[in-house]
């Protein structure tokens, strides 16, 4: 009968994985910044050229007034009727805009923050991410004058608290100068059509609408 022989196990060291040498760390380090650097600076290209594109929306509509004061802003809707409005440049360092809006107790005034690429009234910063914030200012401006115009049809939905909060009543907005017989076609087709490509018109026509696409 054969004896079984036991044969020695070879112990074998376990082999551990040493860490990356500094120098690879610090190419992957680089790398990340160099990755995070790029997405800054992509997002700071779209956020001035959404700016340049909401001035430039802004400057067409006619009634931007640009560097007007509280107190001018006010001598020029004392008489106006309610829910004329206009825009301006703040007088507030911080702020880039304020809209001026006749109200049954008079003029009266509400900052615009700019942030992000974004658009929004003035708010306390617990309602910050919460309020309604916009691509342009008139995108806002036309937001809550359309608002206010589905309130009064009895069409509105819903609106979130804080904007229920703000009460705004927007109509008609005052021109700085009398706008263009051509802006002024634009507006009412704009107003009454909701897909401005599906128009039968020329091409030039065509980029013409889209260069303001808003009904104020």
């Amino acid at each position: 009968m054969l004896k079984s022989s036991s044969v020695p196990l070879l112990s074998c060291p376990m082999i551990i994985p040493t860490s990356a040498p500094d120098k690879y760390l610090n190419a992957i380090r680089l790398k990340d910044c160099k990755l995070e650097s790029c997405r800054s600076a992509s997002r700071l290209r779209e956020n001035a050229a959404r700016l340049q594109r909401a001035m430039s929306h802004l400057r067409e509509s006619g009634w931007y007034w640009g560097p007007l004061t509280a107190t001018q802003a006010k001598q020029v809707l004392i008489k106006a009727p309610e829910g004329t409005f206009l825009l301006r440049d703040s007088s507030y360092q911080g702020y880039l805009l304020t809209l001026s809006v006749k109200t049954s107790l008079g003029p009266t005034h509400l900052r615009i923050e700019h942030g992000t690429g974004m658009f929004g009234f003035d708010s306390v910063i617990v309602a910050w991410l919460r309020i309604r914030r916009f691509e342009g200012a008139v995108n806002l401006v036309q937001h809550y004058e359309r608002l206010r115009a589905q309130k009064e049809t009895g069409g509105a939905t819903p609106s979130p608290p804080l904007e229920r909060t703000l009460q705004l009543k927007l109509i008609r907005p005052l021109h700085k100068v009398s706008p263009s017989l051509q802006h002024l076609c634009r507006v009412t087709i704009n107003q009454h059509s909701r897909c401005q490509q599906d128009l039968p018109l020329p091409g030039r026509l065509h980029d013409f609408l889209l260069e303001y696409p808003f009904v104020l």
